[in-house]
């Protein structure tokens, strides 16, 4: 839900020619910007702004470099898929904390990481170093193995070692085919680009719905559901515009954050989403999403009493964009621990 001291940036009745002008360049962008530089992650171990809550940054920095099988940003989508940074998350298997362990496997690999005298699994402070350390540790155990070994640590992480071992690379298990498929996918959406971000394919249908919604009423929670008569709230919108594409996007705009890697200011292209904060350190506080147009504009549903209508996107609150990719869509979870 946007602020209300947001001020409107275009009345729907006034902008007919500004509508007609970004149709044209969202299809141009879409059509013409696809052999663009290639993908986000070369490389990359940075983090991506705001990505991982502030209190946790540090942590994940310092402990994703622990070993080559693993960067910074592998080690947030870990975290993220496991507890959504929830450090009391408990999952019905009795998975516990931020890192989700067992009791018995944290028994075995929980190690203090603060250096404080305990091994607390619900301390983040020992539970994130303990994730990256049996990371590496299982990336020890396979380190022959052919293939990749980012991979085919992840595949010991979920399916155990041995069985990596005696496949020769990842096995074929769909839950831990799954499991790796997921994490390298969330890995780009955790990690700072190192060039420009691949243009979308489905940038065009997706404002092509959302431009059609101009001048519908807000609704809280809104879906656009018969029952609700067409109306729709902030991530209620770009979901169903991601949907008529074939992307199917999580209803929560902090976790719509997460579906793919994040352009800077200055490269953002039609149909990406932007997304507004209080805290602009930390996505999980995001509270309002908007599909870029292009010239500086969004289409979104701002708050109750207002309509669905174009807005500037540079204001205080403004925390970031996310290039939707139907993979990165896919890995984020669908429910939580």
């Amino acid at each position: 839900m946007r602020k209300a001291w947001l001020v409107a940036g275009v009345s729907v009745g006034a902008c007919l020619s500004f509508v007609a002008l970004l149709v044209v360049g969202t299809y141009s962008a879409a059509a013409g910007l696809l052999g663009g530089a290639g993908g986000a992650l070369r490389g990359a171990v940075g983090l991506a702004k705001g990505a991982v809550p502030a209190a946790y940054q540090p942590l994940v920095q310092k402990w994703g470099n622990l070993c080559p099988a693993i960067n910074p940003a592998l080690l947030a989508a870990q975290l993220y898929q496991e507890s959504g940074w929830n450090p009391r998350a408990v999952s019905h298997a009795d998975a516990r904390g931020i890192a989700q362990f067992i009791p018995g496997t944290w028994a075995s690999h929980g190690i203090d990481g603060d250096k404080d005298g305990d091994r607390d699994i619900w301390d983040p402070a020992d539970a994130i170093p303990s994730a990256a350390s049996y990371d590496c540790e299982l990336a020890g155990y396979v380190k022959n193995v052919p293939g990749d070994r980012t991979n085919n640590m992840l595949a010991a992480y979920n399916a155990g070692a041995y069985r990596v071992i005696k496949a020769g690379g990842v096995p074929g298990i769909s839950e831990t085919q799954n499991y790796v498929r997921i994490i390298r996918s969330l890995e780009k959406s955790f990690a700072r680009p190192v060039g420009r971000v691949e243009p979308s394919r489905q940038a065009a249908g997706a404002i092509y719905f959302a431009q059609k919604k101009l001048g519908t009423p807000y609704l809280w929670g809104g879906n656009g559901t018969p029952e609700q008569q067409g109306r729709f709230d902030c991530s209620g919108l770009t979901q169903a515009a991601y949907r008529t594409v074939d992307i199917e996007l999580p209803r929560v705009a902090n976790d719509q954050y997460n579906a793919g890697p994040h352009p800077s200011r200055d490269e953002l292209l039609p149909g990406d989403l932007v997304f507004f904060s209080d805290d602009l350190n930390n996505s999980r506080a995001i509270r309002h999403v908007g599909l870029y147009v292009g010239g500086g504009y969004m289409i979104n549903a701002p708050y109750t009493g207002a309509v669905i209508r174009f807005d500037k996107i540079d204001t205080p609150d403004y925390f970031g964009a996310t290039r939707v990719t139907e993979d990165g869509a896919k890995a984020l979870p669908t429910t939580r621990p």
